[in-house]
């Protein structure tokens, strides 16, 4: 049962890292960790203010993860380690999910970047906004 408790330790403490990184505004774009919808890919800045709102609850949940497998190791009859993981993995899940919501709620006020070429001026004349 000793396997069953390192499960959420080891996933704890790559969900916790991530969310340091996150957090830290330090977590690269083109790699698949992050807060990852329409609204936080569409530009540099979303993306990090995403991240750095889930920062905080994401390492939370890292932490459930650790502090669930550890609690199972010390527990002494077998189904202990299981039911320590388990909640502890339901708990990790969703907190990163509760994270990834505000991150995505956030990613969505941060303005759309402007288009290569447009002075910004809304005037819908230029060929970028009228595809000419």
């Amino acid at each position: 049962m000793f396997l069953v408790a390192l499960i959420p330790i080891v996933l704890g403490v790559v969900v916790a890292w991530s969310g340091l990184l996150g957090w830290r505004e330090r977590l690269p774009r083109d790699r698949g960790a992050g807060v990852r919808t329409a609204a936080t890919l569409r530009s540099d800045e979303a993306f990090r203010v995403a991240n750095k709102v889930a920062g905080l609850p994401t390492i939370v949940a890292g932490l459930v993860g650790v502090l669930a497998g550890v609690a199972g190791l010390f527990m002494p009859a077998t189904a202990g380690p299981v039911i320590a993981s388990v909640i502890g993995l339901a708990g990790m899940f969703l907190l990163v999910a509760g994270g990834g919501l505000l991150g995505h709620r956030a990613a969505a006020v941060v303005p759309a970047p402007v288009p290569a070429g447009c002075a910004g001026c809304a005037c819908g004349g230029c060929g970028v906004l009228t595809g000419k």
